[in-house]
């Protein structure tokens, strides 16, 4: 409902890249207009529309890709989306693509196949992930030690940027077991040419083989004050080792 949206702690870290244009927004759907109105007057390359205007049986991303408008209805998680498109216009346009691709070549099939899915996973839950080589290394090991405590200094060098709007959502109500597909970008690459690089990177054989890495986002230093305790990081139940051990 349009009612959560006043609910959005801006101030929160992984809100910063949004919280210039997401704020206004937000108090415009509080003050009693629309999501897809809000959105749609804020300079996003496609429109935004009332879901009512998606017609029974046609798939969402096919509309999409067709009309390019975006079937939208009033919540944190459509509003969210639109930040995306509104963030990373170019990105969001490519996952359409992909997933309009798969569409056309195999249908609409009762289960998605494993690129569709991938392109699902990435625009809800992904986020992206640049940091020396070290912190990369423990992440991918799960070694949660040594990402959090032992090389805690090290993630004044790294920028982790939250790319899912399924995750964006969740995150309005912080809880510890949180948890990204991190997806990982060249350390040296400059925020202003991250939409570009990310467009141009995504494709769907890569993404078919789901080159996602999981991380609670709530660990990440600086993020949530309880994580300044070393045994914040001792729940297996969310920080947990890598299959097989």
């Amino acid at each position: 409902m349009a009612g959560e949206l006043p609910g959005i702690d801006w101030a929160a870290p992984w809100l910063a890249p949004y919280r210039a244009v997401g704020e206004p927004l937000a108090q415009q759907v509080a003050a009693g207009c629309s999501c897809a109105e809000v959105l749609d007057g804020a300079g996003a390359p496609v429109r935004f529309v009332p879901q009512a205007e998606l017609p029974a049986g046609l798939a969402y991303e096919q509309f999409i890709f067709e009309q390019q408008r975006v079937p939208t209805r009033d919540g944190l998680h459509d509003f969210f989306n639109g930040l995306a498109w509104l963030h990373f216009p170019q990105t969001k346009r490519r996952l359409n693509a992909l997933q309009a691709a798969q569409i056309a070549a195999d249908g609409v099939l009762p289960v998605r196949g494993p690129v569709r899915d991938a392109i699902t996973v990435f625009d809800e839950n992904a986020a992206l992930l640049q940091a020396p080589d070290a912190l990369w290394d423990a992440l991918a090991a799960r070694d949660w030690v040594r990402l959090f405590i032992t090389l805690r200094p090290m993630w004044g060098q790294a920028r982790l940027t939250l790319f899912g709007h399924a995750l964006l959502e969740k995150l309005v109500s912080p809880r510890k077991a949180i948890t990204a597909h991190v997806y990982r970008v060249p350390p040296e690459l400059a925020p202003a040419t991250l939409d570009a690089w990310l467009a141009q990177d995504l494709q769907a054989p890569t993404l078919a083989g789901k080159p996602f890495v999981p991380l609670p986002v709530l660990g990440v230093p600086g993020w949530w004050l309880p994580n300044e305790a070393p045994v914040f990081y001792a729940d297996a139940q969310v920080f947990r080792p890598p299959r097989g051990t």
